[in-house]
């Protein structure tokens, strides 16, 4: 029977945890103007995301599509930079519930698990 977790929001909506979660998301994107920007005012912003985040305000922001020719013709979207940070956050508390019911040889997107 599955284990029942209970007040995991209380572990994503911190400051404490949006701030590391921040850091993640901030890896390789210093240069880039939504991370750049969030970054040159991250208390600020990280506060305000708490406070929406906590009285269920929080709404996603509109994806940003690009489109792409090499090796084939996609449409690839991404999520702007403090919506990432919310996904890290997410991801930092739920992944490690779910990886546990993985089986030994599944690989996609786990930490320590190929790419």
């Amino acid at each position: 029977m599955p284990r029942l977790h209970s007040d995991l929001f209380r572990h994503i909506a911190n400051f404490g945890a949006l701030r590391q979660a921040a850091r993640r998301a901030v890896r390789g994107k210093r240069k880039k103007p939504g991370a750049a920007s969030f970054m040159a005012n991250l208390e600020r912003e990280l506060l305000r995301l708490e406070r929406e985040l906590q009285d269920g305000s929080y709404r996603p922001g509109k994806y940003l599509e690009i489109e792409l020719h090499d090796p084939k013709h996609r449409i690839v979207s991404a999520a702007p930079f403090r919506d990432r940070v919310v996904h890290h956050a997410v991801h930092a508390v739920v992944a490690p519930i779910f990886d546990r019911s993985f089986i030994a040889n599944s690989y996609a997107n786990r930490d320590g698990k190929g790419t």
